[in-house]
């Protein structure tokens, strides 16, 4: 096949990204088609000429229904699961100043357990025996969150005799009911909302409720509530490290209600898992750097306070129950020789500090 020709159907991309190991398929105007392969994103040819509004304009209408077509001439912008025969996707699809972007994240319908991942499972394990509790997993866009939380929902569901419910936006990894009983819903397609749907949740009895993403002040404060009434929440945001994480938690309410958030967050916490995907020194892929905060006394003495800066201090003298910053976990990597000098020293915190690592 030339370079050249632009294909039919969306799926033909699809298949082809599935076939060498892509975790996104670009189909932009004014731009080759583009897959990303160990977190770089390049065109799927060197030859291939851009595509025009209306090849994108074609292969859009090959996979969208007619309901998703209305809400992108509405709204401009829709995303939902998509799947065919080869596999699931995120699909998202663009109105732009050029004509239509088309983005596939495509899911890997095997979920992963947590010792494939890398997760340290003595230290996870009793996490996600907790009968009530928070455990927040963040990190930047494509650094494995979703896998992440698939593998911890996956564990509970063999290790647990309980009611999971999954409301996520689209729902990415399909749970076989195991030990749990698993109910998923789709915002959009089953309901209108995050916080509709947690709403509902709570009076459907779940023991257990994983909400794909914490985005807005309502969600957040469900969250809470949920996690305090009894329910194990395990939820993602788009944060850095744990610091960040609880102010950007904390900072979505208002100021007087502030104190009050910080108390129910230093009780209902259980740990935070901050994660980043590192190009490995090799060039066979990308390995795992994890930071981990587990609550203890210190750590909520922290929340309350409204002291987060602290945090990084306490961690380090946490080790006892797993904790260990994202820069220690960089160091590790570093050490054993699995990433770059510059990866390290580029994706780490304090600068100063592995600046000073790096010249000991």
């Amino acid at each position: 096949m030339s370079g050249h020709q632009v294909l039919d159907h969306v799926d033909q991309y699809l298949k082809l990204g599935r076939e060498y190991e892509c975790s996104d398929i670009h189909l932009p105007t004014a731009f080759p088609p583009a897959w990303r392969r160990l977190g770089q994103l390049t065109p799927i040819w060197d030859d291939h000429p851009p595509l025009t509004a209306q090849d994108t304009e074609r292969l859009a209408r090959s996979f969208l229904g007619a309901g998703e077509w209305e809400r992108l001439q509405e709204k401009g912008d829709v995303d939902f699961a998509y799947a065919n025969d080869h596999g699931r996707y995120r699909a998202s699809v663009v109105k732009q100043r050029l004509g239509l972007d088309m983005v596939f994240r495509v899911i890997n319908t095997k979920i992963r357990t947590m010792a494939e991942i890398g997760l340290p499972l003595e230290h996870i394990i009793p996490l996600t025996r907790y009968q009530n509790g928070l455990i927040l997993v963040t990190g930047s866009v494509g650094s494995g969150k979703s896998t992440t939380l698939a593998s911890l929902i996956d564990f509970i569901n063999t290790d647990r005799e309980d009611h999971i419910l999954t409301l996520e936006d689209p729902i990415e990894y399909v749970f076989e009911s195991k030990g749990c009983h698993v109910n998923q819903r789709e915002v959009h397609t089953h309901t209108e909302s995050f916080g509709k749907a947690l709403r509902g949740a709570l009076r459907e009895d779940p023991d257990v409720i994983m909400v794909g993403e914490m985005r807005n002040l309502e969600t957040i404060q469900l969250a809470l509530t949920a996690a305090e009434t009894g329910h194990l929440v395990l939820c993602t945001l788009h944060t850095g490290n744990a610091p960040r994480t609880l102010d950007r938690v904390l900072d979505v309410f208002p100021t007087d209600q502030r104190e009050q958030i910080r108390v129910m967050v230093s009780e209902s916490l259980r740990g935070i898992l901050s994660q980043q995907l590192v190009p490995r020194l090799d060039g066979g892929g990308r390995c795992l750097a994890l930071e981990l905060l587990v609550n203890t006394p210190a750590v909520a003495n922290c929340i309350r306070e409204g002291k987060t800066f602290m945090l990084p201090g306490v961690m380090q003298t946490g080790k006892n129950v797993g904790m260990i910053t994202m820069d220690e976990s960089l160091r590790i990597l570093y050490i054993k020789g699995l990433i770059s000098r510059d990866e390290a020293f580029y994706r780490s915190e304090d600068k100063h500090q592995m600046r000073e690592f790096f010249d000991s």
